[in-house]
């Protein structure tokens, strides 16, 4: 993933070309030289801040409550005591 950046004025002059850039890469905006903003497409937005399907729609399978689970019942030979020493 390309990292390019662009002055303000260049943003302004040419956003299409900001956004052609965007398709390849996050997009650094600066403003008199130092970082002021950054252009990245939708979809890379959502994956960085979580946006999307949850754990319980992404863990959804249809059917499911119709599967039978057996667990082992604390005190049976599944389970025992842990040494942390």
């Amino acid at each position: 993933m390309a990292l390019t950046t662009i002055s303000s004025r260049e943003f302004n002059q040419d956003v299409s070309a900001a956004k052609r850039a965007a398709d390849e890469g996050p997009v650094l905006i600066t403003d008199r030289g130092a970082p002021a903003y950054v252009l990245l497409r939708h979809d890379e937005y959502s994956r960085l801040t979580g946006e999307g399907p949850s754990i319980l729609e992404l863990l959804h399978y249809p059917g499911v409550e119709d599967v039978d689970l057996d667990t082992p019942r604390s005190g049976s030979s599944a389970s025992r005591p842990v040494d942390l020493s």
